[in-house]
């Protein structure tokens, strides 16, 4: 089995990180270790290095230690299923740049907020095939503009193609951990992705007990007709925002966190992908609060806890862990990781998987 030492080395060299594949990176063995069964997803792939949903991201994600690889699954207009976070791309690639796809710019309401630009639904694979991935916040990770224009927008089937040859390089099992974005607004186009997903996951091999599959969404009838309709065999879990109501439910994600909610979503999912506030909130000052009871509740239900995201650069941490001024400068995010992951979670979206092996290591 390849040395996850030279793994980390590799992934924080190839990332441009110094700060932590050199100095932090020898300790993190000196941890207690009570935590090494904690999962750590790289969400996007290596998102916080390369621009997100490229194949070049998730095979960073991997080479940095990442126990799975985290696809946004969407729709083209041939219902074949491509990785981005949005269907709208005008954001993640070049197409605003291109002038044969000028005409495809529109206004559409997506689970009820008017959003203007380009959308997957529109494009043929074909044609989107012929557009470039670019960095999403490219004040914040000017870095990874680097590569903008370099890498396409791969399909749902290329990611497992690269899970299968990674896993053979690094002599390690790399799991997949789906997620579907808005089913309701697809399936309203005849566009559903339940369909394609459990095909593709059947195709692969990957529909079974025992596989490195889970299979996430914030639509709770989604993850129910996976459970029900198609009965598919790997865990499932329910994503919950820290505000708001699932598109297809009059319920608000709160209303799923007491015990009586998790309690009706142990009926049909395995697992909880809170947003990270559910678990420890915020204060006024913006420092970290008391933990919630989450964590022991949904444990109490019989669900795993993976919440979401941990980011490095100070904008996306808490007060007290930030280092100087610069918002896109990294803070003290295996401060904040540790933080949480002795709140006995069980695993952790991370936008730089080598922090979460190294949190993971040290907690």
């Amino acid at each position: 089995m390849a040395d996850r030492r030279q793994v980390l080395r590799f992934g924080a060299v190839a990332a441009a990180a110094p700060a932590l594949g050199g100095a932090v990176a020898a300790p993190a063995f000196a941890g207690s270790g009570k935590h090494r069964s904690t999962l750590v997803v790289g969400h996007r792939g290596a998102s916080g290095y390369r621009p997100e949903h490229t194949l070049a991201s998730y095979e960073l994600a991997a080479r940095m230690g990442a126990d799975y690889m985290e696809p946004d699954l969407v729709s083209t207009k041939d219902g074949v299923l491509v990785c981005r976070h949005e269907p709208e791309i005008g954001g993640t690639t070049d197409v605003a740049s291109r002038p044969e796809f000028a005409g495809r710019k529109r206004t559409v309401v997506l689970d009820g907020v008017s959003v203007t630009g380009w959308w997957t639904q529109d494009f043929t694979l074909a044609e989107l095939k012929t557009l470039r991935a670019t960095e999403r916040i490219p004040a914040v990770r000017q870095h990874n503009t680097l590569f903008d224009g370099l890498f396409q927008v791969p399909t749902f089937q290329e990611v497992l193609d690269l899970r299968k040859r990674l896993s053979k390089e690094l002599d390690r099992e790399i799991g997949v951990f789906p997620e579907t974005k808005h089913p309701t607004f697809f399936r309203n186009l005849g566009l559903e992705l339940e369909t394609p997903l459990v095909r593709t996951l059947r195709r692969n091999g990957l529909d079974r007990r025992g596989a490195k599959v889970f299979v996430q969404s914030f639509e709770a009838a989604n993850l129910r007709t996976l459970a029900d309709r198609h009965r598919v065999e790997v865990p499932l879990v329910f994503l919950t925002s820290a505000a708001g109501t699932p598109f297809d439910d009059p319920r608000s994600y709160a209303d799923y966190l007491t015990p009586a909610g998790l309690k009706e979503l142990s009926e049909f999912v395995d697992g909880l992908g809170p947003d990270k506030g559910q678990i420890i909130p915020r204060n006024a000052d913006g420092t970290l609060a008391a933990p919630t009871g989450l964590v022991r509740n949904a444990h109490h239900a019989g669900l795993k806890v993976i919440p979401y995201t941990f980011r490095a650069e100070n904008s996306f941490l808490p007060a007290e862990l930030r280092a100087g001024a610069d918002p896109a400068a990294f803070g003290k995010a295996i401060d904040e990781q540790i933080t949480f992951l002795r709140t006995g979670i069980d695993g952790l979206f991370t936008d730089q998987p080598d922090i979460g092996v190294l949190a993971r290591d040290l907690a």
